[in-house]
């Protein structure tokens, strides 16, 4: 799932060599914290968040077939 997040976010945003994303797992759910350079925060939020909802929804899709929840948080 993280690389899915990288590919996407770095696809969207000016400088894809600032795009980090962090996983970290506990026992019940899976959380991708996605970071990129300030200016391009609004590349990947989008208008009223709709690319920042598609991104989530598409790795939850991704992921549904695991027993964890996959979180996106866009930092």
């Amino acid at each position: 799932m993280k690389e899915l997040v990288e590919v996407i976010a770095s696809a969207l945003v000016d400088n894809p060599e600032a795009v980090v994303v962090t996983e970290t797992e506990d026992e019940n759910e899976i959380v991708l914290s996605l970071k990129v350079a300030p200016e391009d925060m609004g590349k990947v939020i989008g208008k009223q968040g709709r690319i920042a909802k598609a991104i989530r929804t598409v790795v939850r899709a991704a992921g549904s077939k695991g027993e964890k929840k996959i979180m996106v948080d866009i930092q």
